[in-house]
């Protein structure tokens, strides 16, 4: 009787799987030495200036916070040249794609994207009901433009693009996004998930979408990663102000938080911790690329704050996983992605990621005998 009352597309819909906690590991495994490689957090953590605005709101959270978030909004529209009636705010970039979801998407409505793309797409278009359509991906694991312009049509209700894209670390460049959107109905929207934008603005093929304003598309960013505000989840969105007043109709009216936004706008006033940031983040990152290389797993060339690897099988990713955990280093299997035979490995500290490698060089002769006896 129970399972009635739950639609069907729900209730075969899997849990979203995060990353494993340091102190879960800390507790299984009896470790101090852990390094976090596993959810593409900043490394080099917040901001001295959002902590210090964070600290000082802590004597004012009795009190709800401006539900209109008046002081980020204005930092955003000074950064990139907006209005206020263009900026929509939530609790990560994934809340504000649960407010398009709510506002846009109904029971049957078709959806398109690409195959072992974000997760959390997925499952959000899934509970909503949604018609799912997935693009299958070039060989090189790149988005298949081609595929996807012949798949939206004038029943596409929304066309979903991470780009760059999560797990992969791939991207569409300009070249490819402006042949897209050649196809794709003007009553068709367009969510731009760039939640890894300032690790891949640099790439001189890379599609900023805010030099492209459609009035179909629907920016996402976020506070999550460059700017190491994961834990507080503040997120934000740019798009045309008719679907700006149309989420705020179905937006809680209190997100983000107090903490969330006096955090956010001390983060966008250290550009210097940016840089710092993004400095670690390509040293580390070619240094990984290059480990990964040489132990022949094949890693996919990545625009962000993280590298995805071949391993060949469900049961060697599995294998992978296990014996890096047991060293106190803790990575992301993708079976949930659809990507059994890949696993993904954030870039950290160069202590963090000196972990990785000699956890990995620990654990290769015993992969190599089992996996790779050939080689």
């Amino acid at each position: 009787m129970a399972k009635k009352l739950i639609p069907d597309y729900l209730d075969k819909l899997q849990v979203y799987q995060a990353g494993k906690p340091i102190e879960e590991v800390a507790r299984e495994k009896g470790l101090t030495h852990i390094s976090k490689l596993a959810s593409n957090e900043n490394p080099l953590g917040p901001s001295p200036f959002a902590i210090r605005e964070m600290t000082s709101a802590l004597w004012d959270i009795h009190r709800y916070p401006d539900m209109h978030a008046t002081d980020l909004k204005n930092k955003l529209c000074e950064l990139y040249k907006v209005k206020p009636a263009n900026i929509i705010l939530g609790n990560g970039s994934e809340g504000i794609m649960a407010y398009i979801a709510r506002a846009f998407i109904q029971p049957g409505d078709e959806v398109l994207t690409a195959d072992k793309t974000f997760i959390g797409f997925h499952i959000l278009a899934t509970s909503a009901g949604a018609k799912l359509v997935t693009c299958p991906r070039t060989e090189d694991m790149k988005y298949d433009v081609k595929a996807l312009a012949k798949a939206v049509n004038e029943n596409t209700k929304v066309l979903y693009i991470a780009n760059p894209d999560n797990p992969t670390g791939s991207y569409i460049t300009e070249k490819e996004f402006d042949y897209l959107m050649q196809f794709v109905p003007k009553h068709t929207i367009v969510i731009l998930d760039e939640a890894y934008f300032e690790f891949a603005q640099s790439t001189w093929d890379y599609p900023d979408s805010m030099k492209y304003r459609y009035d179909n598309v629907i920016t996402l960013r976020t506070f999550s990663k460059a700017y190491g505000l994961s834990g507080i989840r503040v997120g934000y969105g740019f798009a045309h102000e008719n679907f700006i007043t149309a989420l705020h109709k179905v937006k809680l009216p209190f997100e983000p938080n107090l903490i969330a936004q006096k955090g956010a706008i001390g983060a966008l006033t250290d550009y210097p911790h940016l840089e710092r940031t993004i400095r670690n983040n390509t040293k580390r990152y070619y240094e990984t690329l290059k480990f990964l290389d040489h132990r022949n797993f094949k890693p996919l060339r990545s625009t962000t704050n993280f590298i995805c690897f071949y391993t060949g099988s469900e049961e060697a990713s599995d294998f992978l996983f296990n014996k890096l955990l047991d060293r106190g280093v803790i990575i992301r299997p993708l079976k949930a992605n659809k990507l059994p035979d890949w696993v993904r490995v954030s870039i950290g500290l160069k202590e963090e990621m000196k972990h990785f490698f000699e956890a990995m060089d620990e654990v290769l002769p015993e992969y190599n005998q089992k996996f790779r006896p050939d080689q």
